[in-house]
């Protein structure tokens, strides 16, 4: 089969593989969809990334398909060809402590699962168990690659517990910024989005942003929101993973408030941040990482009932062979919102 393979730092490489032989209770996804994912990126650009993926390796997490082939276990667990269905990219183990606590997205020992590039896929038995969700026959694949990525802003939402009334300021209009406003919406909240590109902030603007902030290139962010809006947020959601990003947040949240720092800033860095101003405000500051099984599925309710369609996230097609120059594209600067990939031609 036809597939992208990561060997190393920008080093994607087009190439026919074998498909491997499934192992017991495993399945076999025809992918009909896959998406590219700003994680994606930070991989291609780094060359590997210590806990999902060590070169080479099949590349991509984002898919959805029709199950073509079945283990007898995943027969026997009811599974058929022709199933019509999404995998998340990892699955919890269920037994260390985290998992025993109700945390699985930060389980001692998460399985993850890449390989959305290519013409197929074979899921490991424990993910078929977890995170294998079959599809309504209306749900369009491209609808249902958002599964995971969405799952994660529900693992923030669900943390932050953001509820209904609330005022919310989101920081960084990417997919996952989008994704926030959108859920933050439906939950009742009213909305301020601030990042750069006026592209993206129209799209705030359509999913249901109140306010939309053009933050610019090298102004003040703080001084920036401040003068575009009174109001005093509840919530602070950091989805731009800069450190610079991550410390002014608890400059924007309002006393008693609650700060999400979702996006995760390159290993090694730091921020410092003001502890009489954190201690006296009563500020909650959190950091939310994944997802689990539960908001896997929630994911998947909010994409069936319509709150969450692609045409609001992807913008961008190409084929599997075109992957490569994408990403180099991507690297530099050439920003989408998601790009289909057409693995098959």
């Amino acid at each position: 089969m036809k597939a992208a393979v990561l060997y190393g730092k920008e080093d994607v490489r087009v190439e026919e593989i074998e498909a491997p032989a499934l192992k017991a209770g495993e399945v076999r996804i025809q992918i009909e969809v896959a998406l590219t994912c700003g994680t994606d990126l930070k991989v291609f650009r780094r060359g590997y990334h210590a806990k999902m993926i060590v070169p080479p390796a099949v590349f991509g997490h984002e898919l959805a398909g029709l199950i073509s082939e079945l283990s007898e276990a995943g027969a026997q667990a009811g599974w058929s060809v022709g199933d019509r269905v999404v995998v998340a990219n990892s699955a919890p183990c269920g037994c260390c402590f985290h998992c025993q606590a109700g945390q699985e997205n930060i389980c001692d020992d998460l399985l993850f699962l890449n390989g959305a590039y290519a013409e197929s896929i074979a899921v490991p038995a424990r993910l078929v168990g977890k995170n294998l969700l079959l599809l309504k026959p209306e749900t369009d694949f491209l609808d249902a690659a958002l599964v995971e990525p969405l799952a994660c802003v529900v693992q923030g939402i669900d943390d932050a517990k953001m509820r209904s009334g609330q005022h919310v300021l989101i920081l960084g209009a990417g997919p996952i910024g989008l994704m926030f406003v959108a859920l933050a919406k439906a939950l009742g909240c009213k909305v301020t989005v601030a990042g750069r590109r006026p592209a993206r902030l129209a799209a705030a603007r359509s999913l249901g942003a109140a306010q939309v902030i053009d933050i610019g290139d090298g102004a003040d962010l703080v001084s920036k929101v401040r003068a575009a809006t009174k109001e005093h947020f509840d919530v602070v959601i950091e989805a731009v993973g800069k450190p610079d990003v991550w410390e002014a947040c608890v400059h924007l949240v309002r006393k008693g408030g609650t700060v999400n720092f979702f996006g995760g800033c390159p290993a090694g860095t730091t921020v410092t941040l003001d502890t009489t101003l954190i201690h006296y405000s009563d500020l909650t500051l959190l950091a939310s990482f994944h997802h689990t099984p539960r908001t896997i599925r929630r994911a998947l309710e909010f994409i069936e009932s319509g709150v969450i369609r692609a045409a609001d996230f992807v913008d961008g097609e190409c084929g599997l062979s075109e992957l490569p120059g994408l990403l180099k594209s991507m690297t530099a600067g050439n920003r989408v919102v998601k790009t289909l990939v057409r693995v098959r031609n």
